[in-house]
């Protein structure tokens, strides 16, 4: 089969089993009390919400990567890994399980894919005027690696704040992954992103606003595992055509949202997993920003930032150089008008910006 034609069957039938679980999915999160009930001041929307959708998006790319990828020892050990985080995410919705528990699941995971070959060794040596292109890391590379994955599976987790946020930021992040593991020549990666972006596509419609269903800590934390291995598996092994700049690019915006909130937490004196409502996404509520707005504003970002990474493929010295200033400025302006504009924050109560609409 030509692989153009199975990348989009990829896509494609990963997209119809999300689409078509969603609602069964649904069903049965009422039927084992996954409900999300807005109790704190950080929630934004006013009424019980069945979570646990990711279990849709799961099994959309699970089944799609057994279908049309070819297994090896690497692949195994994601899909394993995915499967690990899955099951702990779904437990989670259910019984919310402790922040240290689910940084246990993380880790075993993590090691999972590790075990299984899943890891960088070099990088893209950053200095792209210098006669060495790559730098070995040595004996960092397991406890980076694993560091990576676990901030990944975080970010995407610490990100899912609004309806359709951290689906669609994910399915940026994903498209961007893809377009370059295409250029570089990675055809297994490609059939993974391309199952993983299909899957992502066939949820949001039930996850836009208003959201039928939230995806819950199954789907958040399984896309941000997914995205983070696989970057590994594409990626930063590709030292000598890329940099490690692209997937920090890639998921940039909920790998600095995650590390604002950790410093944030800690300069507090709270525990780092403590919830709070000074995420980006709450900023720009406290703007006056609907909903809606929010979630279009932070895919502008991650679209431009995706592009961004894509360019940073180009062998130009001074091609990557541009592309990592233009980086540098969308970072600044962002965190001008948020961070500076907006010191004092004010979370719109319970059904306000919905009103608003």
């Amino acid at each position: 089969m030509d692989f153009w034609l199975k990348m989009i069957l990829a896509a494609a039938v990963a997209f119809g089993i999300s689409f078509a679980m969603t609602p069964p999915v649904k069903g049965f999160a009422e039927q084992v009390g996954a409900i999300d009930v807005p109790k704190e001041a950080r929630r934004v929307h006013d009424h019980p919400i069945p979570r646990m959708g990711g279990l849709a998006i799961f099994l959309g790319f699970m089944l799609t990567a057994l279908l049309f990828v070819q297994l090896n020892t690497q692949v195994t050990g994601i899909l394993i890994g995915a499967i690990i985080i899955a099951v702990m995410g779904a437990v989670d919705d259910i019984v919310s399980l402790n922040a240290w528990i689910k940084l246990a699941g993380q880790i075993v995971a993590a090691v999972v894919a590790i075990r299984c070959g899943v890891m960088f060794s070099y990088i893209t040596n950053p200095n792209f005027l210098s006669g060495i292109t790559t730098i070995s890391i040595g004996w960092l590379s397991v406890p980076l690696t694993l560091l990576w994955i676990i901030a990944c599976t975080n970010a995407m987790n610490l990100i899912d704040g609004l309806d359709g946020l951290a689906v669609g930021v994910a399915s940026i992040s994903a498209l961007t992954m893809l377009v370059v593991s295409l250029i570089v020549s990675e055809p297994t990666v490609s059939l993974l992103l391309a199952a993983l972006t299909g899957a992502c596509l066939g949820f949001m419609p039930f996850n836009l606003n208003p959201a039928k269903i939230f995806m819950g800590d199954v789907g958040s934390q399984l896309l941000g595992f997914v995205l983070s291995t696989v970057s590994i598996l594409g990626l930063f092994k590709l030292h000598a055509v890329i940099t490690f700049f692209v997937p920090l690019l890639a998921l940039a915006l909920p790998l600095a949202d995650t590390a604002f909130a950790f410093f944030r937490r800690i300069l507090r004196g709270e525990s780092p997993f403590h919830p709070d409502r000074g995420h980006l996404h709450h900023r720009l509520l406290a703007l006056g920003m609907s909903q809606k707005q929010v979630v279009a504003v932070m895919y502008g970002v991650s679209a431009v930032l995706g592009l961004i990474a894509v360019l940073l493929t180009g062998k130009s010295p001074i091609l990557r150089v541009v592309c990592l200033a233009l980086a540098f400025a969308v970072s600044i302006t962002v965190w001008l008008y948020v961070f500076r504009k907006n010191p004092n924050l004010r979370l719109p109560h319970h059904g306000e910006e919905e009103k608003a609409e």
